[in-house]
């Protein structure tokens, strides 16, 4: 039986028999003015996670991981910064240990390097070592006014696709989340309603469509 990994998403983890495979790479496909962070401060608290942030600074992400009232652990946080954020990843990633956890936030700065080949090649060794150490990654991919041209090549390279969807409808806000496509498993054909407030649960007040 395939070993699992538990994502620390006690509805995830029911949904998907226990978690994710271990050696997977997950895309998280969100909008950037959405609780999606919860999904990776969550993931944090279930083994050891290397987070590599391409935006901020890694103490703007240590305070957040801090202040937030979700269950999470303490990441090696990892800020990657310069003119080749594809090899300074791609170095990091290669000391990542048995069984861990590797985030990548957001990956969209990757997904927009030159040329191609190099973000495809980093896919490739990427994938490898996830599945050589037996890991878990998990690539935040921001879904907004500007989606990388590469988005297809990210989607077809991941294991598991989550996509959440956030609106806001009347005066509540409102997350879904989908799981088109879930390799080596069976992919859930029902849309999670969940509430993003200080954690990931489900949304109880309507029913799961």
């Amino acid at each position: 039986m395939v070993n699992r990994l538990r994502t620390g998403i006690d509805v995830l983890d029911r949904k998907l028999d226990g978690g994710i495979p271990a050696g997977s790479i997950v895309a998280l496909t969100a909008q950037p003015a959405s609780q999606a962070e919860l999904f990776l401060y969550e993931l944090t608290a279930t083994r050891g996670t290397l987070w590599l942030s391409l935006d901020r600074t890694a103490e703007s992400v240590v305070a957040s991981i801090e202040q937030t009232p979700a269950n999470t652990g303490d990441p090696t946080v990892r800020h990657i910064s310069g003119e080749a954020p594809l090899d300074n990843a791609g170095k990091l990633v290669s000391a990542l240990p048995e069984t861990s956890n590797l985030i990548v936030d957001p990956l969209d700065v990757l997904e927009a390097q030159e040329p191609h080949s190099r973000y495809r090649a980093f896919m490739n060794d990427l994938q490898n070592h996830i599945v050589n150490t037996g890991s878990l990654a998990i690539l935040h991919c921001l879904d907004g006014h500007d989606v990388p041209m590469l988005r297809d090549t990210t989607e077809h390279f991941a294991d598991v696709v989550f996509q959440l969807k956030t609106r806001t409808t009347g005066d509540e806000v409102e997350n879904k989340l989908a799981i088109p496509k879930f390799r080596g498993g069976r992919a859930p054909n029902d849309i999670i309603k969940l509430d993003l407030v200080e954690q990931v649960s489900i949304d109880t007040s309507r029913d799961i469509a």
